[in-house]
């Protein structure tokens, strides 16, 4: 397979042929029905408009759920919505999945979009396991909000921006929010390469296959066994920012 030919001319570009109403209902992977996950949104959506509830979501998806590339196996149930929010942990992928399914649970369409993007603020752990600093199928959630979609990345809770000094990534459900290309202190941040369409549910072969492509070293310590670690420890570390206890 030429993983690079699924790259799409645009970020809009539906690759499953899903239907609007595919983006209300619960799926295999968005479980947007499984107990968990309406307890989840009943708990913070509460009242109000779309936008009110989808803001209340955002931030918990953001913040509760710790951002963490090493510890999800590359397995089919672990990247459940509903297994996300167990766990407590997740990165950009999983994290994207629960925002769309506790966002689908307070009656709100949502959709995973998908890019390629180069991270210059990883880990020398992560990138001598990935092998690159461009991230092959980057995460976010396309929210629907007054009659367009809306993108949102839930991907780095805030102590982790703390640890690596980079803005947090806010969102006012109105505009896009997508990464930064700078943190703080001026340094380039992240760039968008490609996009890789969209979906109503996590593609989750062709992200395992295309991660067996980019990455073999690190999807087969994710197929193996989650590879372990402290991203945001490391983090702390290497930008000289002092440690906290996650």
């Amino acid at each position: 397979m030429d993983y690079d030919s699924l790259k799409t001319v645009s970020d809009d570009v539906v690759r499953d042929g899903a239907s609007f109403e595919a983006y209300r209902q619960s799926g295999d992977l968005i479980d947007s029905q499984h107990p968990t996950i309406v307890a989840y949104a009943r708990r913070v959506a509460g009242n109000g408009s779309d936008r009110e509830k989808a803001l209340r979501l955002y931030y918990a998806v953001r913040d509760e759920l710790r951002y963490d590339p090493y510890n999800t196996p590359m397995r089919r149930e672990a990247y459940r919505a509903s297994a996300t929010v167990e766990a407590g942990h997740g990165y950009c992928v999983n994290k994207a999945g629960v925002l769309a399914a506790v966002c689908r649970a307070a009656g709100i369409p949502a959709r995973l979009g998908y890019a390629d993007v180069r991270n210059h603020m990883t880990t020398q752990r992560l990138s001598e396991l990935m092998g690159s600093d461009v991230f092959h199928y980057h995460g976010y959630t396309d929210v629907w909000l007054d009659g367009r979609w809306i993108k949102a990345t839930p991907a780095f809770n805030r102590e982790l921006t703390d640890k690596f000094g980079l803005k947090p990534l806010d969102w006012d459900a109105v505009g896009d929010s997508i990464y930064h290309p700078f943190d703080l202190s001026g340094r380039r941040h992240m760039e968008y390469l490609a996009y890789r369409g969209v979906f109503a549910d996590i593609p989750f072969d062709e992200i395992r296959d295309a991660f067996r492509h980019y990455y073999p070293r690190l999807s087969k310590a994710q197929e193996e066994m989650a590879p372990g670690g402290d991203f945001g420890a490391e983090g702390a570390a290497e930008s000289g920012i002092g440690a906290k206890t996650t």
